[in-house]
């Protein structure tokens, strides 16, 4: 039995034949009607969200199959007292698969060490979300086509940033991809990741206040937004939320095939006047996300298009 905790739990080629599936999904979902049907998926959200419990749901049905779980932790025995574990102990009790969201890094860890069915981790405080992760990397295989070969800017709140964090890990492990981190300096990398991933493994970075002087040289820009419910202070929070605005001016010196992503919900920080441009792909990227869990599910199921694998 397999989980999905952190996006590193997956090999490179594990991630290669995951995304070989979704873009299989999108070309023939006509044959993955039923793959699931008579499965179920409990998605255990004790944080709000809307795309990423609404994709998972929607991958699920789509895949034939059903699903249960809630969507707060008010409205589940965790208001009560509950503990992660037990919960996961009773769940495991009704569904096949668990995809779990929770505002306390490590909690879905806690909840796999403790599970009789594969848990998917869909996002644990500001640490991973290893799902998004798989999103994203969709969304800049079929934009550019590869995953190596290009530079990437990742911009805003680099410190509380769980998809940020899971994204500079997997594309650690592909050749020739530099970094150039965007933030204030409230709001960095933290140092773990600098430590342990890029410095360990070589890998070239930089890191700046200025979205516009890096503009020319970025193939990839990965918009966040700075996340009011990870400050204790909403001082703090009210002072850094604008600190970078994307706007048409902004971008008059990228590149013509530049790829705009974001993990969404967006607050503020891209101009709606963006949309309409052909590099905003981040609609698209919410797309990609329904059929790479889609993907995921199969795959943790043990389950193919012809039936079980």
């Amino acid at each position: 039995m397999r989980h999905l905790i952190d996006i590193r739990d997956l090999s490179a080629q594990e991630i290669a034949d995951l995304l070989d599936l979704a873009d299989d999904i999108v070309a023939n979902r006509d044959q993955y009607r039923e793959v699931c049907k008579y499965k179920k998926l409990a998605t255990l959200f004790f944080e709000p969200s809307t795309r990423t419990r609404l994709s998972f749901e929607a991958a699920m049905y789509e895949l034939g199959g059903q699903v249960l779980g809630f969507s707060e932790a008010a409205s589940s025995s965790a208001s009560k007292g509950e503990s992660v574990a037990d919960t996961i102990r009773v769940v495991g009790c009704y569904a096949d698969i668990i995809a779990m969201r929770h505002p306390k890094e490590g909690a879905p860890m806690v909840g796999a060490m403790h599970s009789t069915v594969p848990i998917i981790n869909a996002g644990d405080g500001g640490h991973n979300h290893p799902t998004q992760t798989l999103t994203d990397l969709m969304t800049i295989r079929r934009e550019k086509g590869r995953l190596n070969d290009f530079t990437i800017g990742l911009c805003g709140d680099l410190k509380f940033g769980r998809t940020v964090h899971s994204l500079i890990a997997a594309l650690s492990r592909y050749e020739n991809v530099k970094f150039v981190l965007i933030s204030p300096e409230e709001l960095k990398v933290p140092s773990y990741i600098k430590k342990d991933i890029l410095a360990e493994q070589g890998l070239p970075y930089v890191q700046t206040t200025e979205l516009t002087d890096v503009m020319p040289e970025l193939d990839v820009l990965y918009m966040t937004r700075v996340q009011r419910e990870r400050f204790f202070n909403e001082e703090d929070y009210l002072r850094l939320k604008d600190s970078y605005i994307l706007t048409p001016e902004k971008l008059r010196g990228a590149k013509a095939d530049l790829t705009i992503l974001h993990p969404l919900p967006r607050v503020n920080e891209i101009d709606t006047a963006i949309d309409s441009d052909p590099r905003a792909c981040y609609f698209r990227q919410a797309l990609n996300g329904k059929f790479v869990r889609m993907a995921l599910i199969m795959t943790l199921l043990g389950l193919t298009k012809e039936g079980q694998a």
